[in-house]
């Protein structure tokens, strides 16, 4: 095998060396606020974007022990406020708005549910693949039968008043004044159209 100081030396390494950009880290920055460049920022959030697919692509294995699970769906959830955070960033450089296509939170057969913050687990926290399955979080998907009572028509009844029927209209006395406007377009002035 060769020494560490002969693999430094091959062609390789020393042409990575001689043309790596100065002044680049090619580790993503702690904060986003940190990146002064618009290919930069868009750079990083497409990283995210590769690690948020990988880890969510791991979490559907529904072999996972229960920790497992919970663990990658937090990071998960961690990747995705950090990418709100490069799409704000890009924003504030110039670029395109990336936060306008949300995507939606299903249940476990692919319905829309709206469910702003399931667990109190913070703002916006999701579940992901098995972490659905989970127990205590598939009881925040059931969702309850609600049994809705009829009402009765002496109920309905109770709610209508004169403002209902349109009798309490000319109180104001702003639809005299339309009525009037709308009639001079009409009829010539004098004309007691009130009384046509």
């Amino acid at each position: 095998m060769a020494r560490n100081q002969e693999k430094s030396q091959s062609t390789l390494n020393r042409f990575l060396s001689e043309n790596k950009p100065k002044g680049q880290t090619l580790r993503r920055p702690y904060l986003a606020s940190e990146c002064k460049d618009l290919t930069h920022a868009d750079k990083w959030r497409h990283q995210i974007l590769r690690e948020i697919g990988r880890k969510v692509l791991e979490i559907q294995n529904e072999g996972l022990d229960e920790h497992r699970l919970r663990d990658l769906n937090d990071e998960i959830n961690k990747l995705i406020r950090e990418k709100r955070h490069w799409e704000k960033r890009i924003i504030e450089l110039g670029g395109l708005n990336y936060t306008c296509n949300s995507a939606k939170m299903t249940d476990l057969e692919g319905n829309i549910v709206d469910v702003p913050n399931p667990g109190g687990r913070g703002p916006g926290y999701r579940y992901f693949g098995a972490a659905k399955k989970l127990p205590g979080v598939k009881e925040l998907f059931d969702k309850p039968t609600e049994s809705r009572k009829r009402r009765t028509r002496c109920e309905i009844y109770k709610r209508i008043d004169d403002s209902y029927y349109g009798y309490r209209d000319d109180d104001d006395g702003i639809l005299e004044k339309l009525e009037e406007q709308c009639c001079e377009r009409y009829w010539p002035k004098g004309h007691a159209w009130r009384y046509c």
